[in-house]
């Protein structure tokens, strides 16, 4: 897990499009994000690149039109999700999952149901 590079916010929304439709050409993920952001073209395809510089993706060339890339994840989603999610823990709140959980939750309103199912969680986790 610690392996997997620091994924910027734009790139998550570039890996989220990939995750959704991998393999899928630059086209492809500009098509898909042209409809969530206002990016240019030229933008998406240097996240593209950076997110292949880091090792995040890959790609295939198509072997009939030999200029057009297959893009696909190197890491699973849940992977990533992991990894970010103990970078966040680790840099806001020192490792401490106790203080992020005690944070969010003074700092939420929360629904008997949602309650309950975090009361769930934990009887779970006592085991």
């Amino acid at each position: 897990m610690s392996n997997i590079p620091k994924i910027s916010d734009s790139e998550w929304q570039v890996m989220q499009v990939i995750w959704s439709k991998s393999p899928c050409t630059a086209n492809q993920i500009v098509e898909g994000l042209s409809k969530i952001t206002k990016w240019k073209p030229k933008t998406i395809k240097t996240l593209i690149n950076r997110l292949v510089k880091k090792g995040i993706i890959s790609y295939e060339v198509d072997k009939k039109d030999k200029k057009t890339y297959h893009y696909f994840p190197l890491f699973l989603q849940n992977q990533c999700i992991k990894a970010e999610s103990k970078f966040f823990l680790d840099r806001v709140f020192n490792g401490s999952l106790n203080a992020m959980l005690a944070n969010f939750l003074n700092e939420s309103e929360l629904s008997p149901e949602e309650i309950q199912e975090l009361k769930d969680i934990l009887d779970k986790k006592k085991g």
